[in-house]
């Protein structure tokens, strides 16, 4: 499972993440998106545990808590839906 951190402070870093979630356990990975155009921050992240059971209590803890002056939202992250393309008709 991976874990989607929103409404993320533009100030916050990869390692401000790490420091936030390895107190509820070991962090495999950590990913902080950033704009290909502008090189800015998009105000979110990625942060994947080794332990599903302490992913799910740093969601259930960390869930509109005040972090670096925002209000941050977190849940597990859901896979991303693809626009346009491939559709299947059905001519019958």
């Amino acid at each position: 499972m991976t874990i989607y951190i929103g409404n993320l402070s533009f100030q916050a870093e990869q390692e401000d993440l790490l420091n936030l979630f390895s107190q509820y356990g070991e962090v495999k990975q950590c990913t902080l998106p950033i704009e290909r155009d502008t090189g800015r921050k998009r105000g979110f992240a990625f942060v994947e545990m080794v332990n599903d059971s302490d992913e799910q209590k740093a969601i259930d803890d960390l869930q509109e808590v005040e972090w670096m002056g925002r209000n941050i939202r977190v849940n597990k992250a859901t896979p991303r839906e693809r626009s346009g393309g491939n559709r299947n008709f059905n001519n019958g």
